[in-house]
């Protein structure tokens, strides 16, 4: 068997060791954060603490209720949006943060 050097694989040090760091790498980005209760949060990431406690910039949010038509029984999803200039949002509701692509 080879060892590393044999193969020339060399260990790089990377950015990302713990899940935050992958947060930390799109502070100043925007992000999308979804929350409980079918919120979903599209803004610019300022801060974010070992919570998730976040402030947001520029944040769009969606509220997406569901109603179910009494004739049909069909649910309907009716999306809410409104624009934030600043937002705090506290670590408990998210349930994920992505980073957005960016635009060229």
């Amino acid at each position: 068997m080879a060892d590393e050097s044999e193969q020339g694989n060399t260990t790089t040090p990377t950015l990302v060791e713990e899940p935050l760091d992958l947060v930390r790498l799109s502070l100043d980005e925007k992000v999308c954060v979804k929350m409980r209760n079918e919120r979903e949060l599209r803004g610019r990431l300022h801060a974010f603490d070992q919570h998730l406690n976040m402030i947001l910039g520029e944040v769009e949010e969606t509220i997406t209720t569901i109603e179910i038509d009494e004739e049909t029984f069909e649910q309907i999803y009716q999306p809410k949006k409104r624009q934030i200039p600043m937002l705090f949002v506290r670590g408990d509701g998210v349930i994920l943060i992505s980073p957005l692509a960016k635009q060229s």
